[in-house]
Order: structure tokens, then sequence, then C-alpha cells
């Protein structure tokens, strides 16, 4: 199997690139270190014209460490209301695509948390 290819990061397409919605870039960066989560990108809407700030909600991609991933149980579910509330709106968080949408996700997505 390929490797998936790798999201475009903030940094690369910035200030290229805009994204219609602000936050906490260090809540963001505690977030993830919190959580074992090695990539958080955004996709979908956000990214496009049609995004609507007061309504449109906002589509997470989330890449764990292996190890973190183990005994997550529940407070999966929680992830995206805490990250709602660092970036202040409703979040489609998830970590798993379907195998025909990856590829295009992946390849569209913006990554605003990185591991280095």
């Amino acid at each position: 199997m390929a490797p998936s290819p790798s999201p475009r990061r903030l940094i690369d397409v910035l200030p290229a690139m805009k994204l219609p919605i602000q936050f906490d870039r260090d809540r963001v960066v505690a977030f993830c270190r919190e959580r074992g989560i090695v990539r958080l990108s955004v996709f979908g809407s956000v990214l496009r014209d049609d995004f609507d700030p007061a309504r449109s909600d906002i589509d997470v991609l989330a890449d764990f460490k292996p190890q973190a991933a183990r005994g997550i149980g529940f407070r999966f579910f929680g992830y995206g209301d805490e990250l709602a509330g660092i970036l202040g709106r409703k979040v489609d968080f998830c970590s798993r695509l379907d195998a025909r949408l990856e590829p295009t996700v992946r390849r569209e997505a913006v990554t605003i948390y990185e591991d280095s």
C-alpha cells in the first residue's frame, strides 16, 4: 500500500491561504500534545469559498502516535467538543477516513499542528 500523501502545512501555504477562522495556536498545541496527536489537519468547507462563518463546522483529521490510540476508549468522543471550545465552533473530529476519500482529503487538507 502506498503511503498517504502528507497534508499541506499551514506554515507552507500562508500567506497564500488564509483560513477563515482564528484560533489560539498554543491551545491547539497543548491539546494535541496532551492526547498524543502528531498531526492535526483541517479539510472540507473551511478551505473553500462556501465556508459560512456563522453556520459551518470544521472538519478535523487527527493522526495519533501509535501508542496513544491504546486506551483512549470513550474519551475519543469528547475530543471534538474539546477542540470546538478552542476553535470556537462545532468540530467534526475524525482519525480515520473512508479509504475511497482518504487520498483526496489528505492531499487537500491543511495541517494546523505537527509534532516536530
